[in-house]
């Protein structure tokens, strides 16, 4: 009996000495958040490069599949040079000789101005809009769209265009990323070809 007398006055004074210590409380503080501060730190460290991100929101892994054997056109003879595209440049175009024009976003439901020195996906980023992309250097096809008025070519010209075919122009599809519009149509936004 004295056995049990003795465990239960333990556990009480036990119990008491708990709740008084947790009712004072400890007095420990939590450190405060220092990541941010780490963060800026190390990004300030790091140089600025001319690396595309790194296959943000991308589509379908961002790269274009590779072409095999004997696809995509005729081996090129001994002594032929394949022609290079040389692109458009956005930023030669004079402030008299920027042109709007009347581009809708059929997913999106809106139809909005592009001006002929500004590609199709800022403007639609502009906007709001989550749309695809990954290397946004006409590299890869994650932000393919379709021009649903024709060849993409009689509607958008291409500042660089490294992933898509003729036939593929000729579908509409265009790399929304480096396309600038030459006249009003509607795309289909997120399709590959």
């Amino acid at each position: 009996m004295d056995t049990i007398v003795s465990v239960a006055i333990g556990a009480a004074l036990t119990l008491v000495v708990v709740a008084v210590h947790y009712a004072r409380g400890t007095g420990w503080e939590p450190p405060a958040d220092i990541s941010q501060d780490v963060l800026e730190q190390r990004a300030a460290a790091v140089p600025e490069t001319d690396f595309p991100e790194p296959m943000n929101r991308s589509i379908g892994g961002g790269a274009a599949g590779a072409i095999p054997s004997g696809e995509g056109g005729a081996e090129l003879a001994e002594g032929d040079e394949e022609e290079e595209d040389e692109g458009f440049d956005p930023e030669a175009i004079a402030d008299d000789e920027v042109e709007y024009y009347e581009i809708e976003f059929a997913k999106e439901g809106e139809t909005i101005e592009i001006a002929n020195n500004e590609n199709i996906l800022d403007m639609g980023e502009e906007e709001g809009w989550d749309l695809p992309y990954a290397c946004r250097q006409g590299q890869c096809v994650s932000c393919a769209g379709q021009i649903q008025d024709g060849a993409a070519l009689d509607y958008i010209q291409h500042e660089h265009n490294e992933a898509l075919f003729d036939d593929d122009l000729d579908d509409g599809y265009c790399l929304t990323c480096v396309a600038y519009p030459t006249d009003d149509f509607t795309i289909e936004t997120g399709e590959q070809p």
